[in-house]
């Protein structure tokens, strides 16, 4: 599933092309890509006709753009949850249908001119809706890319990311003081911290040297402020080569993957030496999904 390097890749693609354009038309061929809208397709290609769009915003995993108020009702944003193998692309207007096509935007830009959105799903696991703008609770900025202190109510209950300013350092180590959970789970809880998924919690507890199955509660403030770290420089390095592709299915608004899959040091990687100690990485089965660590790093103590 996409983390926060692709979804961040995606939102800064879209961004130059979609502020300040104006959304001609929309045409949805699949409603179960329409699945977290209130409404029918009709009703969701009927309210967006004519928008402008402000720009392309992201909390963690989920997108937005934001749209210009209508006057009968409240702030509104085109909210976007890529799922397990959504896409956004960018296309030149009366492009070919792309494979998997859900849903397609026509829009005119002040500068670029006309262009079309694509949001190709293979597995129609992501989704599309009309959200409202609700205020965000500390007043600050709802997402990365916008100012605004508003955030779709959909993604509402979701905490800041590592990389978003408002961060609070000091509620998250609260937090993990308050949690016996393996620490693994702790990051993949979204209402604690966003964006991060099983690759980079995998790559993050390798680089600070933490067993995945630690209590939370059991890591000194030192140990999470150097895990913190190693959060953060992990998701600044993923963004810079990209995000990870594994498969066509993650890529930029261009169609273009990702390249830090080359750069892993434990996920999928196992039976590989160790880059730090050479010792063989192990995989072990985790909620349904698996763990990567090595055993002579990541101790568990």
């Amino acid at each position: 599933m996409p983390e926060l390097p692709e979804v961040e890749v995606v939102r800064s693609g879209l961004a130059p092309a979609v502020t300040g354009a104006t959304i001609l038309g929309v045409e949805a061929f699949d409603p179960r890509a329409l699945t977290r809208h209130p409404g029918t397709a009709a009703d969701f290609e009927g309210r967006l006709a004519g928008r402008r769009v402000l720009g392309a915003a992201r909390r963690g995993k989920f997108l937005w753009l934001a749209l210009a108020d209508l006057a009968a009702s409240g702030p509104e944003a085109l909210m976007v949850h890529l799922g397990m193998s959504g896409q956004m692309l960018l296309r030149a207007p009366g492009a070919p249908a792309e494979r998997h096509e859900r849903v397609r935007f026509a829009l005119a830009h002040p500068e670029h001119g006309e262009l079309a959105i694509v949001f190709a799903d293979q597995r129609t696991f992501g989704s599309l809706a009309i959200d409202d703008l609700v205020p965000t609770p500390d007043g600050a900025p709802g997402g990365f890319g916008d100012a605004a202190p508003l955030v779709p109510s959909q993604a509402a209950h979701i905490a800041r990311d590592p990389l978003d300013p408002a961060f609070d350092d000091a509620a998250f180590r609260s937090a993990l003081g308050s949690k016996a959970s393996a620490i693994k789970r702790v990051l993949l809880d979204q209402t604690v911290v966003s964006g991060i998924g099983n690759i980079y919690a995998d790559e993050a507890l390798w680089a600070a040297r933490v067993h995945p199955e630690t209590s939370a509660a059991a890591l000194s403030t030192r140990a999470v402020n150097r895990l913190l770290a190693e959060v953060r420089a992990v998701l600044r390095k993923a963004l810079a080569e990209g995000g990870t592709s594994f498969d066509a299915q993650y890529v930029n608004v261009n169609g273009e993957a990702g390249y830090f899959a080359h750069s892993l040091n434990a996920y999928g990687r196992t039976g590989q030496p160790c880059p730090r100690c050479g010792r063989a990485i192990v995989r072990v089965a985790f909620a349904n999904r698996s763990s990567h660590y090595c055993p002579a790093c990541q101790r568990r103590r």
